[in-house]
This record gives C-alpha cells, structure tokens and sequence, in this order.
C-alpha cells in the first residue's frame, strides 16, 4: 500500500508542469480577440441599428452563430485547445458547450441524439444559473423592504 507522502512524491515527479504564465497569456489573447470581434461587430451594427438594447442582442447572436459555425467546422475546440479559458469564458464558449454534444450525437437523430445531449454540458449552467438568479432575486426583493 502506497502512504500519502509517496503518493505525493509519485505524482510530482509524474505529473506534467503547468505552464501557468504561457496559459494565462494564451487565455488573455484569445479572449481579448473574441471580445474585440465582438466590439468590431458593435461598431459595424451601429450603422444599421440605433437601439442599443438591439444593438447588444445583434453583437450576442452573432458571436454565438460564429462560435457555433466555428465548432461546426471542427476549429474552435483547435483554439480552445491551446487558449483554454480565453475561449470558454466568453458567451461563446457557452455556445460551444451547447453545440458540440448535439454535433457529437447527431447519429442518434435529432430527438435523442441532438435534442437529448444539447444540454449534456450546459444543462447545469443553465439549471445553476437560474437557480442563482432566483436566490439573489429573492434577497434583494427581501433587503428593498425595510
């Protein structure tokens, strides 16, 4: 039987090393690029649309189409492979959790292989994240009454 302290010493010596600094860079950068799309794609909506609430959806919905074309055609889990959370942090990594379960399954057809596993991985974002929004509502509504 293997003790704790060799455990540790095993898994030092074995494990690969973190390349923090290069991943914190990576994540950065590519987050930086996807929100600099995303204020790109702002500033070129701006001509056409003046409401600002349906400026922000436009920018919304187009990064998620692009992120969701981009998985479709196989090269955003390329990007996110090597820039980690700069791709998963932003709504389109939310749109990447959403499409590559249905991609992976859609052999199984479209109610049990797509309908079924799109919400494999975001399910309990969505389901936490409401939850969430609940709780806190509740305690602002709570805290506004006195």
């Amino acid at each position: 039987m293997i003790n704790k302290k060799d455990y540790k010493n095993y898994t030092k010596t074995h494990a690969p090393k973190s390349r923090v600094i290069k991943n914190t860079f990576l994540a950065f950068l590519v987050g930086g690029a996807i929100c600099t799309l995303g204020e790109l794609i702002k500033t070129l909506l701006s001509k056409y649309i003046n409401d600002e609430k349906a400026l922000s959806s436009a920018v919304s919905i187009s990064l998620i189409f692009i992120a969701c074309l981009a998985t479709a055609l196989g090269f955003y889990d390329s990007i996110a492979k090597h820039a980690g959370a700069g791709t998963l942090v932003p709504i389109t990594g939310f749109a990447n959790a959403m499409i590559s379960p249905a991609l992976d399954n859609k052999a199984e057809g479209f109610i049990l292989g797509v309908g079924a596993k799109m919400f494999t991985i975001a399910g309990p974002v969505i389901v936490y994240g409401t939850v969430a929004s609940v709780v806190y509502g509740v305690i602002y509504w709570i805290t506004t009454l006195f």
